[in-house]
């Protein structure tokens, strides 16, 4: 068996995966899967021990993200390990197996209705935690992806206040360009990214500031460069992006994040990067209106006692999540109509009787107890969480594919908005 990161024992046995499905009645424990960026200085927020924060040497950047019901893997140059980013499901008996592969064997019965439509797990969720604002940047749109062989690339934000003791050096993101921008303005600091310095591009949107227990939604082609705030990000399966900001993080952005996902007979063309961006999404007078993401309590919530459940990402069509509280000494009986992966972010409890508490201080290589993937069957038949904590709430995020059949019937009678 081979290494994946620092976890021994990467398996693809078929008796390891059906061992991992049977023992949880599908209800599978995830290891947490930490992905480091060379450009970043990390936040120290996502719960890993401060000695750990940059185990993997010189130039592969600190650990700042960590992501969450991931079937990808993470682009990060040429020393980038082969399951970085991928999550692993935990073998009861020891190893971890593959999140894709543990997919691709049971397909329906780990998605449900979602494998006959993507063939695959179409989304991940991931904790961002800089102590800086990301670079300006743009995911692509699905047209501009597939030149590279990849899908489109929309995202949302939610600020966890459980991740949050403190907001870095920048609570504020820039989301869009001033309506009265110009293609020939964002030509103009893109030429500008390529003579060195900072090209200032920010100066052509609007910063927003942050406020913790709210989210955003950020569908593929809008400009934006993220508040340096530990940010829950549920988002398409992808890592496609092209940065265009020339300085962020107290230094330069190397020209090869520009270029990374134009095609090669592209390079050197920034008019096709400027192609990238929505135009009608980037301007719109009413941004806020249109992108800000208040939490809405569910209507099963509403009816009943001892937990609230508010939809906190609602508008994209690619995905959403909830965030569900259990009071102390309460349980609920929480039956969904999808498959979901869910993270604990605050205090102590079970799931169908697995251990569910939040992380405090975790090692690098060391499992935990905070990260699960309920398949489509355990989701219908519904799993039993219970708040074991005397004082503290049980709280826990919960991220969705697309085609959310609740949401869409919550849709009917509740204000959730749509992209």
């Amino acid at each position: 068996m081979s290494k994946a990161g620092p976890y021994e024992g990467v398996t693809s046995s078929q008796e390891a995966m059906e061992r991992a499905m049977t023992s949880g009645n599908g209800v599978l424990r995830l290891a947490p899967a930490w992905v480091p960026r060379a450009f970043c200085t990390p936040g120290k927020r996502i719960r890993l021990h401060p000695n750990d924060y940059y185990p993997l040497g010189k130039d592969r950047g600190g650990i700042d993200e960590r992501w969450l019901a991931s079937a990808i893997r993470a682009e990060n140059g040429p020393r980038t390990d082969p399951f970085e980013g991928l999550s692993l499901v935990v073998d009861p008996e020891g190893g971890v197996i593959p999140f894709d592969e543990f997919i691709a064997h049971f397909q329906d019965q780990a998605l449900g209705t979602l494998w006959d439509t993507h063939q695959g797990w179409p989304m991940y969720s991931k904790f961002f935690d800089n102590q800086a604002p990301l670079p300006f940047h743009i995911h692509h749109r699905d047209e501009h992806a597939a030149l590279v062989g990849k899908p489109g690339k929309p995202e949302a934000y939610y600020f966890p206040p459980q991740m949050n003791n403190h907001l870095g050096e920048f609570d504020y993101t820039f989301f869009g360009l001033h309506p009265e921008t110009t293609r020939q303005d964002v030509l103009d600091k893109l030429e500008q990214f390529l003579t060195g310095g900072d090209n200032n591009i920010t100066a052509l949107s609007r910063a927003y500031r942050i406020t913790l227990g709210t989210g955003w939604d950020v569908p593929a082609g809008i400009l934006h460069a993220p508040a340096s705030v530990c940010t829950y990000e549920p988002q398409a399966a992808c890592d496609v992006f092209a940065m265009t900001e020339s300085w962020s993080n107290h230094r330069e952005v190397p020209d090869e994040l520009l270029w990374k996902d134009v095609p090669e007979e592209h390079h050197g063309n920034l008019a096709f990067v400027v192609d990238l961006v929505d135009w009608d999404r980037n301007v719109d007078n009413h941004f806020y209106s249109n992108r800000f993401t208040p939490p809405v309590e569910t209507t099963a919530s509403s009816q009943g006692q001892g937990w609230t459940e508010k939809w906190i990402t609602y508008r994209s069509p690619s995905f959403s999540a909830k965030e569900l509280t259990v009071q102390p000494g309460s349980s609920v009986a929480v039956e969904e109509t999808d498959a979901y992966g869910l993270i604990c972010v605050g205090g102590t409890g079970k799931i169908d009787g697995q251990p569910l508490m939040s992380a405090t201080m975790v090692r690098y290589g060391q499992l935990t107890c905070d990260e699960y993937f309920v398949t489509a069957p355990a989701a219908s038949a519904g799993v039993t969480i219970r708040n074991t904590h005397p004082t503290e709430d049980l709280v826990i995020l919960k991220h969705f594919g697309p085609g959310n059949r609740e949401l869409e019937r919550d849709r009917l009678t509740l204000p959730l908005g749509t992209a």
